[in-house]
Parts: C-alpha cells; sequence; structure tokens
C-alpha cells in the first residue's frame, strides 16, 4: 500500500477494512475498531445514543463481565479506552506485541458480543448524566458546546456528542440494539493497527472473529450544515471570568487548501509565539488563555478562537481578534514568519506520528476520509508549497464579518457585543 510507511490493508467479504502499519522498532501495538457513524448521525430524539453504546459496550458481554474484561486487559498491562466524536465511534486497545492475540480476543468480544443488560444501561444512564453535569461545570468546554449549536443551529453537526438529559433518561435496551444492529456492520467499520505487527497473521486472526460481523453500510443522507452567524451572550454569575468563544466557517477535512488553512491557523493562534498569544497575553495580559483551533469535519469545518478574559476587557479582546484577522487579510505575511508556521506545523506533523496509537489513528482517519495513505514526505511537501499570498487569499475567503459567530459566557455586567464591532 505505501512502502515509505509500510502500510497493508485487506477489505474482508463482508466488507471490514482491516489497515496494518508496521512499526519494527517499537515494542508496543495499537490496535482501533472504528465505526463512521457519531453524533452528527443520530435522529433527535435520540441524540447522544453513539456515546450510550460506546459506554455500554464495556459493561459486559455474553462471556465476559465488565469486571473480567478490566481484569484481562490489566493482566496484560494494557490500555483498553474509547472514545465517540461528531463523525466516528473507537474502541482501541495499547499492549506490548506479545499480548496481541489476548488484546485482540477482548477488543473483539466487547465489540461484537455486547449484552446492553437492563440493570447495566440503568446504572450507566445516571454516570452520563454525571458526566453532562460536569461539562456543564466546565466554562471553556461549556462555551465550545453553546457555540457550537449555535453556529449549526437545528443541524445534527451542532448537538453535544453527550446528548441531553431528556434523551439520555429515555434510551432503553431495545433503542440500543436497533442503533447497534444498523451501524455496526462490515462495510461501516475499519480496523486498523500500528506497531510490532504482521500484517497476514493479524488478518487472519481478525477474520477468525470478524467474518461473521453483517455486511452493508449506513447510508447517512445529512445535508451538509449552514451556519448561523449568532452572537449569544449567556450569562452565569458563577464564573470569575468570561469565556469568549469567536468563529468562521472553514474547509472542510478533505479540501485541497486545507494545509493553507493550517498554516493561517499556527500564525494566528497556533503556539505561544502566534499573533494572538503575543498580542493579547504577552503585551497587553489580557488573558491568560487564548488560542485558535480548526475543527474539520466531512463536509464544513470551523475556525474558532478562544479566551478566557475579564467582563471589564472582553470587548477589547474581541476588537483585538478582529484586528488580527484583518492584518491577515490585508498585508502579505512577511517570509520569516510563515517559516517558521511551516517548521512549527512540520514539527508537530511528525512528532503526533511517533506513538503506535496515533498511527493507528492517522491510518484509520486517512482511510475514512481519502481513501489514501499520505506518505510523510508527501505531507511536508504539501506544507512546503504554501505561500504568504495562498495564505492572504484564504484569510480574505475565511474572515467575513456576516460569518462571525460569538459566545460569551460567564458574569456579563450587562456587557454587549453589537455586530457592528466585528469588522475585519
Amino acid at each position: 500500500m505505501n512502502n515509505e510507511r509500510n502500510i497493508r490493508r485487506t477489505t474482508l467479504p463482508n466488507g471490514l477494512t482491516i489497515l496494518t502499519e508496521k512499526m519494527d522498532h517499537i515494542r508496543s501495538v495499537a490496535m482501533g475498531v472504528w465505526v463512521r457513524t457519531g453524533s452528527r448521525h443520530e435522529l433527535p430524539q435520540v441524540n447522544g445514543i453513539s456515546h450510550f453504546v460506546e459506554h455500554m459496550v464495556f459493561k459486559g458481554t455474553k462471556s465476559r463481565s465488565a469486571q473480567m474484561l478490566a481484569r484481562e486487559v490489566d493482566a496484560i498491562g494494557g490500555n483498553l479506552d474509547a472514545f465517540t466524536s461528531k463523525e466516528t465511534i473507537c474502541f482501541n486497545i495499547k499492549v506490548l506485541d506479545e499480548h496481541v492475540p489476548a488484546a485482540l480476543e477482548v477488543l473483539s468480544d466487547l465489540v461484537l458480543n455486547p449484552t446492553f443488560a437492563t440493570e447495566e444501561i440503568d446504572r450507566e444512564r445516571g454516570v452520563i448524566l454525571e458526566e453532562i453535569k460536569m461539562d456543564e461545570d466546565n466554562p471553556d468546554f461549556l462555551v465550545h458546546e453553546i457555540f457550537t449549536q449555535n453556529f449549526w443551529k437545528d443541524h445534527p453537526l451542532g448537538k453535544p456528542i453527550l446528548g441531553t438529559k431528556e434523551t439520555v433518561r429515555s434510551f432503553e435496551r431495545e433503542t440500543l440494539f436497533d442503533f447497534y444492529g444498523g451501524r455496526f456492520v462490515g462495510g461501516n467499520m475499519v480496523f486498523s493497527a500500528a506497531g510490532n505487527i504482521d500484517h497476514d497473521s493479524f488478518v487472519e486472526q481478525v477474520t477468525r472473529r470478524f467474518a461473521g460481523l453483517p455486511a452493508g453500510e449506513s447510508a447517512f443522507p445529512v445535508a451538509a450544515p449552514k451556519t448561523t452567524a449568532r452572537i449569544n451572550l449567556r450569562n452565569k454569575k458563577a464564573l470569575e471570568q468570561v469565556q469568549l468563544c469567536l468563529g468562521v466557517p472553514a474547509p472542510p477535512v478533505a479540501h485541497e487548501d486545507r494545509y493553507t488553512t493550517l498554516i493561517l491557523n499556527t500564525v494566528l493562534g497556533g503556539g505561544m509565539s502566534s499573533r494572538l498569544f503575543q498580542t493579547i497575553r504577552e503585551e497587553r495580559g489580557l488573558a491568560y488563555a487564548i488560542y485558535s483551533d480548526l475543527n474539520p469535519y466531512r463536509d464544513t469545518g470551523a475556525l474558532c478562537v478562544y479566551a478566557g478574559t475579564s467582563s471589564a476587557k472582553a470587548v477589547q479582546v474581541v476588537d483585538l481578534v478582529m484586528a488580527e484577522f484583518s492584518r491577515m487579510k490585508n498585508e502579505l505575511m512577511p517570509q520569516d514568519e510563515l517559516r517558521r508556521a511551516k517548521d512549527q506545523l512540520k514539527g508537530n506533523l511528525l512528532l503526533s506520528l511517533e506513538s503506535s496509537t496515533s498511527r493507528m489513528s492517522n491510518l484509520a482517519r486517512q482511510q475514512m476520509y481519502f481513501d489514501y495513505f499520505f506518505g510523510q514526505q508527501e505531507i511536508l511537501d504539501k506544507v512546503e508549497g504554501v505561500t504568504a499570498e495562498q495564505v492572504k487569499e484564504m484569510a480574505n475567503k475565511l474572515f467575513k464579518p456576516e460569518l462571525v459567530g460569538v459566545t460569551l459566557l460567564g458574569r456579563l455586567d450587562g456587557l454587549k457585543v453589537p455586530r457592528e464591532r466585528l469588522v475585519c
């Protein structure tokens, strides 16, 4: 498949894609079962069900209790985990190479044979309701959640991954089995592994366990979301700071200009030398935390700026962010700044591929979003090819006043951010 990275791919008759990347120099193996479904593929009345199912598979299978699963993983020094995102569910485990058969057995069992016992559902419902409360108590998470819900209003992409208290309370065993049966099918899943692993042997072991997995794919006729550039002010007197999230639509994950957008984000707020960090924190001392990040999805994306500041300084921070947007649109970036951004981005990309877990994730994502595996040099060349003119052109596409959404959360004390302030 990819000689530079020693990647191989096999597809089973039921549609399950198996990927491996051999890394001879390490002793670990990370493996993950990825399901191409997430919170954006849920109907409103079952919002949060992907995350609920992700939790429930750990609560016992036809042959193992939850305690047995935990003990078997601990006995081989493994690290078993899972997560749900807007577009995927992933169950993964990392072990020493000698423990691959035992780890594969546990991972396969929990993915293929969950029981969804009624008493466990009742118990886990309480756990997830506490998780929702925990997120509501976390202001920097909550401001992003409120921003997202308003930015993609009335679209599944804007709904919370955990669901709401009302939807989580409504989930019953039959609902979980219906969801599981429709999504956990061969054409909808990828099994990726990276580390000191032999492809043919791994495929044989996976085939033995997953051959009985039903074929088929889930069709998700989800329209691409339209963004709404709202100014949303949420008063929360218990907070000492005002949390600020400001964002614009950005290109989707596989867009041809994604490397230009990555450079733009790096320069804007992607580190301690970025413009926002230097201007707002270092020069003016207006915030402790200030950064920008990209959230790309299959058919859309967002570039968001986050800051935590005082109510008295919040409008000044908004003004400074808009000034940086304007500067990126109107001034060509100096070559030394572009050089630093490229080197920073290349360093981040290469360092992120040093562990077997990150390689395993990288494999699955490239399969799901590109059906192609990029070599390291190919990626570095793409980064190197970005010009200052392209970054300026991208800034002019992204930073339009009518597209800017803003959320402020905290003790607002009558604070207002009128639309006319969002000039860039």
